[in-house]
């Protein structure tokens, strides 16, 4: 992998490259959907295909303003969680997508430059180890693992709303 002045290599490229083939996979799963019907629930879950790509974009650059060392950009936003699973009146799967490969493609900027040894404390929640910190090593491998949970999710999804099996 190359940014304009350099070869990406070792631990940095790996990172990327593992990150790329999971959005890759759930970029995939959503090819050649309408809108109404990457908005469709097809299963017992709440989550929809565009849905779980707002919610992917939207944690991938949570985590990422984290990482920057911005600690508060893990809290907050409750109060309109569900609606970060949906896609709304007004909302289309290209521009979901658009603001997905904005998010990424400042992601892979940052994994290519950021000390990946420095770290920050979680904010308090219920799932974080009071007092941990995280490197933003352990974000951008966090990304990858939510990142690849949801485009199993989202080949569920897709299998159920018109029997494509993306990912097996």
């Amino acid at each position: 992998m190359t940014t304009e002045n350099e070869t990406i290599t070792g631990e940095r490229a790996e990172l990327r490259w593992t990150l790329a083939r999971q959005r890759g996979f759930l970029r995939h799963t959503v090819a050649g959907l309408t809108d109404e019907q990457a908005a469709l629930r097809t299963t017992a879950s709440a989550l929809c295909l565009g849905g779980l790509i707002k919610h992917v974009t939207d944690i991938e650059a949570r985590w990422m303003r984290f990482a920057l060392g911005d600690t508060e950009a893990m809290t907050g936003g409750e109060s309109d969680w569900e609606n970060r699973f949906r896609m709304l009146e007004g909302e289309t799967l290209a521009g979901l997508l658009d603001a997905y490969e904005e998010v990424a493609r400042r992601t892979d900027e940052l994994a290519a430059t950021l000390d990946l040894d420095v770290s920050h404390p979680l904010p308090p929640a219920p799932w974080f180890e009071p007092g941990a910190r995280w490197s933003v090593r352990q974000v951008l491998l966090h990304i990858i693992a939510e990142t690849s949970q949801h485009a199993g999710h989202a080949d569920i999804i897709r299998e159920s709303l018109d029997g494509s099996k993306t990912m097996g």
